[in-house]
């Protein structure tokens, strides 16, 4: 199962995601591969940490997809390389893309679906695509998540989930020290929600 994780705008915590999937399949001992396609390398630098760290389980990244690509395959892509981007794609049994609640993040996810399009059209079989809001606003008042999903929802060529990933610090925290949201804080919100929306992913 090749699975994408990307979006056209940048800052969608797409890198977080990938990383925390991939260590979420690991613990649960599964095969994975990670793929680092984004030229800025945030992912190898977190896998980095890890190894430098002696975590366990250690997950390998390549900057490239695999021939043979066997189990569950994570690549993170970057925009930037528009080849490589088309190219995963275009191979890709799902793709998943991280929406921050704004409007000029919906914008750029329907632009990121024209490309999708492009890049898959060749195919027998084509691509699940899911999308999902992420780094979402944990404010009581705040409406823009709901009115987020609401929009996404009307755009068609993908499901959009109702799984959500909050503007925690522990995303952070935990990424910069190479470590998964629900290693760092296993009771926390922020691994309930990672937990939740790998589940659905992965079951």
């Amino acid at each position: 199962m090749i699975t994408v994780v990307g979006n056209l705008k940048g800052g969608t915590g797409k890198s977080t995601v990938v990383f925390n999937l991939a260590l979420w399949l690991a613990c649960a001992e599964h095969d994975v591969v990670l793929c680092d396609l984004d030229p800025q390398n945030t992912l190898r630098d977190a896998v980095d940490v890890r190894v430098e760290e002696g975590y366990e389980p250690t997950v390998s990244v390549f900057g490239s997809i695999p021939k043979k690509a066997a189990g569950n395959v994570l690549i993170d892509i970057g925009l930037s390389d528009m080849q490589a981007a088309r190219n995963a794609l275009g191979r890709a049994d799902r793709i998943v893309i991280p929406v921050t609640p704004s409007q000029a993040d919906v914008w750029a996810t329907q632009q990121f679906l024209a490309i999708i399009e492009e890049s898959t059209r060749a195919n027998v079989k084509k691509p699940e695509v899911f999308a999902f809001l992420n780094r979402a606003d944990t404010h009581p008042s705040s409406s823009e998540n709901l009115e987020t999903q609401e929009v996404l929802k009307q755009i068609p060529g993908m499901q959009v989930l109702d799984h959500v990933l909050s503007q925690r610090m522990a995303f952070r925290r935990s990424f910069s020290e190479g470590l998964g949201v629900f290693e760092l804080e296993p009771r926390g919100k922020a691994a309930l929600e990672l937990s939740a929306l790998a589940e659905m992913l992965y079951g």
